[in-house]
Order: structure tokens, then sequence, then C-alpha cells
């Protein structure tokens, strides 16, 4: 992939605030969800944070199989990457991640047992844009030095 794609890709994903993420529930269906985006690391890792008693929250404790969309719907840029999700339910990880103004969903605090985190890892992509989809892969993900910009 050259890196001109890798580095619309990145901004496309830089530049978006929320993406949706799907779970699979227990009849085999997609769920979508709109969530934010917390921190990426690349184009492997993404964090979210959610209600532990969402409904996603539960499909991906029993599928951990998902996808995340990320969209520019002016430049009609889109970016799907699949891979898996994993829940965090541990005080500890919450706590990395709690900021002023989290209270307001979860009043507990970092502690809140309706408060965790999820961590998405991306396996593959396909990023659309200018009539042209590009597939990649893993590989090709940890290949990617966002520095390099």
């Amino acid at each position: 992939m050259e890196q001109q794609t890798k580095d619309a890709i990145l901004k496309l994903i830089e530049n978006s605030r929320d993406a949706i993420a799907c779970s699979i529930d227990s009849d085999g269906f997609p769920n979508a969800k709109n969530m934010f985006k917390l921190k990426h690391e690349g184009l492997k890792t993404f964090w979210f944070s959610t209600n532990t008693s969402a409904i996603r929250t539960s499909q991906w404790m029993h599928n951990s199989k998902s996808c995340i969309y990320f969209l520019d719907a002016e430049d009609f840029h889109g970016l799907m990457l699949t891979g898996h999700m994993k829940v965090f339910l541990d005080d500890e990880t919450k706590q990395n991640f709690w900021k002023e103004g989290d209270e307001q969903y979860y009043p507990l605090g970092p502690t809140d047992p309706d408060y965790c985190m999820l961590c998405f890892t991306a396996e593959k992509g396909n990023y659309y844009h200018g009539l042209q989809k590009h597939l990649f892969s893993v590989e090709e993900l940890q290949e990617y030095n966002p520095h390099a910009l």
C-alpha cells in the first residue's frame, strides 16, 4: 500500500471523533453502535468506554468478533477494520482512561461497576476512497509508522 493511502487512512481516523462499532448477537446478526474513540495506537488498537450493562458489551463478552467503521461523508472516505473487541472490567484499566466529566455517565467514578473499557484489535481492513478500495492485512497494519507523517 502506498504511503499516501496510509496517511489518508490515519488522517481519517485522527479526524474522526466517533466510530461505528459492530458486535454479533446470539442469533448471528450484526449489531451496530456509535462510540466515541478515546485513543488509538496506529491502525491496530482502538480504545472505547461504555456501560458494562450495554447490550453490545455482553455480546462482545460472548463473541469478540467485531468491526469498527470510520466515515468522512463529505469527502466519501470510509474505513472498515475487522478484528476482535476485548472487554476490560478491571479497576486499573478503567482508572487509566478516566477523565473529568465521565462521572456524568458513570456517577460512581472509575470503579463504577457499570463502567468498562473496550479494546479493539484490528486484523484486516478495507479503505474506500475515490471509487477505489484498498484491502490490507494485519502485517501491513503493523508495518505502518504513524510517526513518519
